[in-house]
């Protein structure tokens, strides 16, 4: 899913980056490796700091974030108390094993942080045709996935919505951007 939404970002001439978190350990003694062994670098507090927009994904647990995006949002206080987000548009996805897992509930649970960060949320209008006749994943508040359904692999209303929510969310930072210029 990252990567068809980072589709959609550059076919507006924005630059993606695909970053990811690392994971929580029961153990508090494990820590990560700084540079993970394969698969997006780990997100940085610069990384943030430094977006003209975000885009934020997780996997479906129980109706909401995955525990290492939650404590990774948790480590942002400080962007909180001097703005660094607040003004920047963003969308978020998820993926869930069932087709009611969850999907607009999670989805919901990472919207509230970035709120409190003052980002402006932006999902996926009814305009954009797949809405109204996906039967996999894909809701009006982000990209949503059914990994349960074609065989895990992403359906053409998937990639399309996935796509539609990039380009979005990197248009309105670009026109954010010319309205601060």
């Amino acid at each position: 899913m990252a990567a068809e939404l980072a589709r959609g970002v550059e076919e507006t001439g924005i630059e993606a980056r695909l970053r990811t978190v690392p994971a929580v350990s029961p153990n508090t003694e494990a820590s990560e490796p700084p540079v993970p062994d394969s698969g997006a670098p780990f997100c940085t507090p610069e990384d943030l700091r430094n977006c003209a927009g975000l885009l934020l994904g997780s996997p479906t647990r129980f109706g909401n974030m995955a525990s290492p995006l939650r404590y990774f949002l948790d480590q942002t206080s400080d962007m909180w108390l001097d703005g660094s987000l607040s003004g920047k548009p963003a969308g978020v996805f998820t993926s869930t094993g069932s087709l009611h897992g969850g999907q607009e509930t999670t989805l919901l649970s990472m919207m509230l942080p970035l709120i409190h960060h003052g980002m402006i949320i932006a999902g996926i209008p009814y305009s954009e045709g797949a809405l109204m006749h996906t039967t996999t994943g894909g809701t009006p508040y982000g990209a949503s996935h059914w990994a349960g359904g074609n065989e895990g692999e992403l359906s053409q209303d998937e990639t399309t919505l996935c796509r539609a929510l990039g380009n979005r969310i990197a248009t309105l930072a670009q026109k954010l951007e010319d309205d601060r210029g």
